[in-house]
Parts: structure tokens; C-alpha cells; sequence
């Protein structure tokens, strides 16, 4: 009969403990990230913002006021993560005028789950500001 060779492995209950450490690790640095992942996910809305304020820009030279539709600017939303795109952010046109305008991006989902909703705002000044921190 051939004796079988022991091959040197780890067992169960070593797998198992080096999971759990992972665990209490990943729980206790993950805290510290959120506002990490809020920051990043706000940049969707202010690159967007100053796209909008581009085309803002371009339709009053063209018209000599801004528009009040989001289609008159060419601007196509990115899809959300409702509609299985990968959008944080919806945007609307506060108001428009010969002279002025607002246009703000609200988050359609909350980023580190304490039930406020992140909004930020671009006039004609072209520097988007956040009006509501997540």
C-alpha cells in the first residue's frame, strides 16, 4: 500500500479567525472612510454643475439670456442608480433670466446613511457650492 504524503495546510478554525480579524478590521476603518466616499461621489455633481454653467455661458452669448430647459442646453443627465446607471445626482433649473441663474443637483441617495441628502448650486458666477453637506 502507498502511504499517503500530509500535505502542510491551514485549517478550518485558522480560516475562520483570520476572517473575523478582516472583519473588525474592515468595521473599524470604515467610519473613517465615509466622508472619503461622500467627497468623491459629490465631484459627479460639481463636474457636472460647471458643464451646465459652460452651456449656460454659451446659450446667453448665442440668445442673450440663460434657459430655462435643461434640452435647450444639449445637457443629457447621466442615468441614476434608480434607473441602473451609475448618476448620484438630479438636476433642475431654479430659475433663468436675461441676467442670472440657478441650478441645483440634489443627491438621490444618502451616502453615509444619516437621512441627509447632499445639494449643491452653480450660478452665473461658475463656482458650485454646496448648500447641503452629507
Amino acid at each position: 500500500m502507498r502511504k499517503l504524503k500530509k500535505i502542510p495546510a491551514y485549517n478550518l478554525q485558522e480560516i475562520l479567525i483570520v476572517l473575523v480579524i478582516i472583519g473588525i478590521l474592515l468595521l473599524l476603518a470604515l467610519p473613517n472612510l465615509m466622508p472619503l466616499i461622500s467627497k468623491a461621489k459629490s465631484i459627479e455633481a460639481q463636474t457636472q454643475l460647471k458643464y451646465i454653467y459652460n452651456s449656460q455661458t454659451t446659450y446667453r452669448y448665442m440668445y442673450s439670456k440663460y434657459s430655462n430647459d435643461l434640452n435647450e442646453l444639449d445637457f443629457v443627465p447621466p442615468k441614476t442608480v434608480k434607473e441602473n446607471g451609475s448618476g448620484n445626482y438630479i438636476y433642475e433649473i431654479l430659475n433663468a433670466s436675461n441676467a442670472s441663474f440657478k441650478i441645483r443637483a440634489t443627491a438621490i441617495t444618502d451616502f453615509d446613511g444619516d437621512g441627509i441628502f447632499n445639494v449643491w448650486e452653480i450660478d452665473e458666477s461658475g463656482n458650485p457650492k454646496e448648500i447641503v453637506k452629507d
